[in-house]
């Protein structure tokens, strides 16, 4: 679905119109009102004929496509498929009602969440439905306001009624991890998601900033960071969900575990020099492809090697693969990490101590103690 922004540009500033262009003494090419009006002498009547549309600039139409680009970027891309996926959710139970999609009422938007819950969709769902309704009925035109009382009051009562604290995926600690890397094969495939996992691991990543790292900077339309290798490290520089940030990966004691080790690998044997860092490889020939590798690769990958590697024996199959995913290596980090928390919160990219906590498996809980302070 088309960003409706884009859409308003397009009707606005769309191809300019050229006047037709037609052939001399080729009457298909002549309307029949031109027909009927055309003079003795073969000529036709300038009145007969509707007056050719305006035209505009060539700077107008690049500066419209150049506005388009910008509009289309002002989400990322899981975002905005998801937003996208919300308003045909919405727009499907709007015509099973028999409501209209404009303009936006808030008391219908309030029972729609209603309908929601009691169909089982969690509040998280529901609080991102409501986003992405309201951040459609913006590009339209036609603002909704989710603090009136049809809509926040519904909310409020359904966030007391079926609110439950986030479900956090397992952290996978430094052990876990080795025993998963071992999991892997050494052929081309094997050393790419070595170097996935690894990373992901060492950099707190998060799975979306690991397949959309380049080579270097500026080298697509789609990355949102690249790597820069240093006699110490890799330094990865990320545009991630707070803005850009770098992250200092240094150099492992093994070159079979070192993540940085691992990814220079990779990209020597990948032949990569240029574009995405990670790439898929083709099943038939072994051939790196030249897209980018999906966030969805990292989530599979982190439970298929998990699974193999027999973490967390003590629970069934299916409890295992919805245990781990992507965030099991960030988590992984912020929870194995014992240095300062803002070190790690920087390292995490995350606006405040309290996210950093939430990824914090094994910690001091108690670390301070304001019973004891308190003189108890």
């Amino acid at each position: 679905m088309e960003c409706p922004i884009t859409l308003s540009y397009r009707t606005r500033f769309g191809t300019p119109a050229m006047p037709d262009k037609i052939a001399e003494n080729d009457p298909l090419e002549v309307s029949p009102r031109r027909r009927e009006n055309a003079n003795k002498d073969g000529t036709t009547s300038d009145d007969a004929s509707p007056p050719s549309p305006p035209t505009r600039s060539d700077p107008l139409a690049a500066l419209a496509e150049t506005a388009k680009g910008y509009a289309r970027a002002a989400r990322a891309n899981n975002t905005q498929r998801a937003y996208d996926a919300d308003w045909r959710h919405f727009s499907s139970w709007l015509r099973r009602q028999g409501l209209p999609q404009s303009p936006p009422d808030p008391q219908t938007v309030g029972l729609y969440l209603a309908a929601c819950a009691d169909a089982g969709v969690s509040v998280v769902t529901l609080e991102r439905r409501l986003s992405g309704i309201c951040w459609h009925y913006r590009q339209l035109g036609g603002p909704l306001d989710s603090r009136d009382r049809h809509i926040s009051t519904v909310l409020a009562g359904i966030r007391r009624r079926h609110g439950r604290p986030p479900v956090q995926k397992a952290a996978i600690f430094a052990d876990e991890l080795l025993a998963m890397l071992a999991t892997l094969d050494m052929d081309l495939r094997g050393l790419r998601d070595r170097a996935i996992l690894a990373l992901g691991f060492a950099g707190g990543l998060r799975r979306s900033e690991i397949v959309g790292l380049d080579c270097g900077p500026e080298q697509t339309e789609d990355g949102t960071g690249w790597v820069e290798f240093l006699d110490g490290g890799a330094l990865l520089t990320i545009n991630g969900k707070t803005g850009w940030r770098e992250v200092e990966i240094g150099r492992g004691s093994r070159p079979e575990t070192c993540p940085v080790a691992l990814l220079e690998t990779w990209m020597r044997l990948g032949r990569i020099a240029n574009g995405p860092l990670f790439r898929p490889i083709a099943r038939k020939n072994g051939g790196v492809a030249s897209e980018r590798l999906t966030d969805k690769h990292v989530a599979r990958l982190v439970q298929k090697t998990a699974m193999k590697a027999g973490i967390r024996g003590d629970l069934t199959e299916g409890e295992r693969k919805c245990a781990f995913g992507g965030h099991s290596l960030r988590a992984g980090l912020a929870s194995s990490a014992q240095i300062e928390e803002a070190h790690v919160q920087k390292h995490l990219g995350h606006a405040s101590a309290e996210m950093t906590r939430r990824y914090q498996r094994k910690r001091d809980r108690f670390k301070v103690n304001l019973t004891k302070a308190a003189g108890l």
